[in-house]
């Protein structure tokens, strides 16, 4: 796949969200996530200009301080988004291996001082977030304005340990 007319090679795909494909690509010698935008109906998310509200999040997100990837280019026309690849188990795979530690659960909480006070939301599902070097990232941009029933003590931490919404979630999905 090319951004703005270099070329990186794709090593696999690491998963499909509601905006779009993440792929891990590599330029040569170093390793990136790669995300293109698709158009794909979603039946619970209404979206505007896709490209755009990446943008605009992923700078809303920055200003708060959490800890994220960087945006290291855009490609507006072919709307893909080179981004920092944070090497590392995400929060999903560490709870399916009962991998999960008290800390992590913390960091977010930290996060969360940081989103709130900016009234600001983010999707806390667990596949959102890698752990490196022992520090929680999320690696989405995607936020939006704050609302208590999508907070995460309301609706996050309900798939951050093997309660029954993750079960089924991962019966469903698997």
């Amino acid at each position: 796949m090319v951004v703005n007319g270099k070329e990186y090679e794709i090593l696999k795909l690491l998963g499909k969200g509601k905006g779009g494909y993440s792929y891990l690509a590599k330029d040569g010698e170093k390793k990136y996530v790669l995300k293109q935008i698709h158009h794909e109906p979603c039946d619970y998310y209404q979206f505007g200009n896709k490209i755009e509200a990446e943008i605009n999040d992923y700078e809303r997100l920055r200003k708060t301080g959490i800890k994220m990837p960087v945006m290291i280019d855009v490609d507006i026309e072919n709307e893909r988004i080179l981004k920092e690849f944070i090497e590392g188990d995400t929060i999903y795979e560490l709870v399916l291996q009962d991998r999960m530690k008290p800390d992590y659960v913390e960091q977010v909480r930290h996060m969360c001082a940081l989103l709130y006070d900016a009234h600001l939301n983010i999707d806390y599902f667990p596949t959102n977030f890698a752990v490196q070097n022992g520090e929680i990232y999320y690696i989405d941009f995607e936020c939006n304005e704050y609302m208590e029933e999508w907070s995460f003590e309301n609706w996050g931490i309900k798939y951050w340990s093997k309660t029954l919404e993750f079960l089924q979630y991962v019966k469903e999905h698997s």
